[in-house]
């Protein structure tokens, strides 16, 4: 069927400084309206948990008792939140961690006013950084954050994880397909858009073109599966000439570069959120990285071309599921990861493709 004979009921809402919306079917669902409202409804409790922008969080509560030796008390929604955290936090080499918010407020991007640190201010937050010095006591219900000033932020997961609960409420109801996104960037689908036909399945969604968003860089299309995308074409300032965006290498506390946008594709939407985060990070070398970080996990990497222009790193997707729009100077490279038993494979470039 053409994307157009499709039809859609779709319920959205703000939420995490982003609009979040739950997609049906139309006429599939009796209660469509009612459940995405109670979707949505989770997404803000979530929110109301785990934002640093929300003095009552329980991570604001965390944030401002470190250094003090108190335990804080978590919810056991935000404990496993946490341990997921750490987990990829550890998988990636600490390329993604959620315990850099001391960083995030060094360079002034919690505030949204981008400022390059001094040495010194710059070191101090390094210092406290990192998920080692996070004490986590699943058992007691509560954690703490040993040094003083140290922050957790979990700007690079949380939309994910709230859709993934989201997604979660709606299959305990029996919802065959629904796609829920926050931001365009974060996406998880669950069955088919429109009727199951034979050659057919998933739901489209569209890759933005990094340096053009009114352009669709490529469609993917998602079976139960979730999409993350991290970029800095929003987020950032000029300093000197230099263009610095607000993803930070937790590692070295300073801006990555040389990735202009990573999409993951993963079993969750925290999982993809998280790994997109680390492989914009890590970039075209840290692939094979990404690749053995989680289940079924593939990676689209927008990096500059040798002589203009821009390439695409498809790794462990296939054309089948990724349609690329053509356009002048774009060159394609699919790559497999052949994971087998080697811990940290070696991508493979199967065939280069000009577009």
């Amino acid at each position: 069927m053409h994307a157009a004979e499709l039809h859609t009921i779709v319920i959205g809402r703000e939420a995490m400084g982003c609009r979040f919306e739950v997609v049906f079917n139309a006429g599939e669902v009796e209660e469509a309206t009612a459940l995405g409202c109670e979707a949505l409804d989770l997404i803000e409790v979530i929110e109301e948990r785990i934002s640093v922008y929300r003095d009552a969080s329980e991570l604001s509560a965390l944030n401002a008792a470190a250094g003090t030796g108190r335990w804080t008390t978590l919810s056991a929604d935000t404990i496993a939140l946490l341990r997921t955290a750490r987990h990829l936090a550890a998988a990636t080499g600490g390329a993604f961690d959620p315990a850099s918010g001391s960083l995030v407020r060094c360079w002034g991007f919690h505030e949204r006013q981008g400022q390059t640190p001094s040495a010194t201010d710059l070191a101090a937050a390094l210092a406290v950084a990192g998920m080692a010095g996070f004490e986590l006591d699943p058992a007691g219900g509560r954690g703490r954050l040993v040094g003083r000033g140290a922050e957790l932020d979990p700007g690079g997961i949380g939309k994910g994880w709230a859709i993934d609960r989201a997604i979660a409420r709606l299959q305990a109801e029996d919802v065959p397909s629904v796609l829920i996104h926050g931001g365009q960037s974060s996406v998880r689908a669950v069955g088919t858009q429109g009727p199951s036909l034979p050659g057919r399945g998933g739901w489209p969604v569209g890759l933005r073109h990094p340096l053009r968003p009114n352009r669709r860089l490529a469609t993917i299309r998602l079976t139960d599966r979730a999409l993350g995308t991290s970029g800095s074409g929003t987020r950032f300032f000029v300093e000197r000439g230099r263009r610095l965006g607000h993803i930070l290498d937790p590692r070295t506390g300073q801006p990555a570069k040389g990735v202009i946008s990573a999409t993951v594709l993963a079993d969750s939407a925290a999982e993809a959120d998280a790994l997109a985060t680390a492989a914009y990070v890590l970039g075209e070398p840290g692939l094979p990285t990404i690749l053995t970080a989680g289940s079924q996990v593939a990676a689209m990497l927008v990096v500059p071309g040798e002589q203009g222009g821009l390439r695409l790193l498809a790794a462990g997707v296939t054309p089948e599921i990724l349609a690329i729009e053509p356009e002048p100077g774009l060159a394609v490279e699919w790559i497999s990861g052949d994971r087998g038993g080697d811990p940290s494979p070696v991508p493979r470039r199967e065939r280069p493709a000009a577009s």
